[in-house]
């Protein structure tokens, strides 16, 4: 095709964007976006064992501190279930089950918060405060990140609820609902990784 005829195709709209990656663009940047998130907690864990290391505690957390293991295991459970609930609605849409993806949406959702208002409660009966030594400041800190990350994802799924029930996905346009349940996932696994590093080791 020559350079004028290629001119007169692209008259009413601008040509394709060239891709060099098959990941769609969304898709591509809430991975980039992750990968920086990650980095941000990176940055908490590696004050958290700093810490651990100068504080040189026979035990851990510190004499004076005591943390609700179970109930925080509790949590665990819930927001790890909320990942099936989230592949649920994700899986329901891809195949065109409306129906699916709105019961999935709407049990995240349902779990995602009562894991926050779990944490929240967990706070205000956990007998110190960040102020309280460097432990009480950690402690907060990565556990706060992760709340404050649970509270955008939260943001994100009513978002595609309120979508889901309106009937804006279909089964061949559906990153309204992947994009977010991605970011969900990511908070997932970072839980279990901060609920293994601070309640546990």
């Amino acid at each position: 095709m020559s350079a004028h005829a290629e001119a007169h195709a692209h008259a009413g709209h601008p040509p394709e964007a060239h891709r060099s990656s098959r990941v769609e663009a969304t898709t591509l940047g809430m991975l980039l976006f992750i990968a920086s998130e990650v980095m941000l907690f990176g940055s908490f864990f590696t004050a958290y064992f700093f810490v651990r290391v100068v504080d040189q505690a026979p035990a851990w957390p510190p004499a004076g501190f005591e943390l609700p293991v179970f109930v925080a295991g509790v949590n665990t459970a819930i927001l790890v279930t909320s990942s099936f609930t989230m592949h649920w609605a994700l899986q329901a849409i891809k195949r065109g089950n409306r129906a699916g993806l709105q019961a999935g949406l709407v049990l995240t959702f349902a779990l995602g918060l009562t894991f926050l208002l779990t944490q929240g409660r967990e706070y205000s009966r956990i007998g110190f405060a960040p102020h309280d030594e460097a432990f009480g400041t950690i402690f907060y800190g990565l556990t706060g990140l992760h709340g404050a990350h649970v509270f955008v994802g939260l943001s994100l799924l009513l978002m595609a609820t309120i979508r889901a029930f309106r009937g804006h996905f279909t089964a061949e346009h559906h990153h309204g609902v992947e994009i977010p349940g991605i970011y969900w996932h990511f908070v997932d696994v970072m839980w279990i990784i901060v609920y293994a590093t601070v309640y546990i080791l």
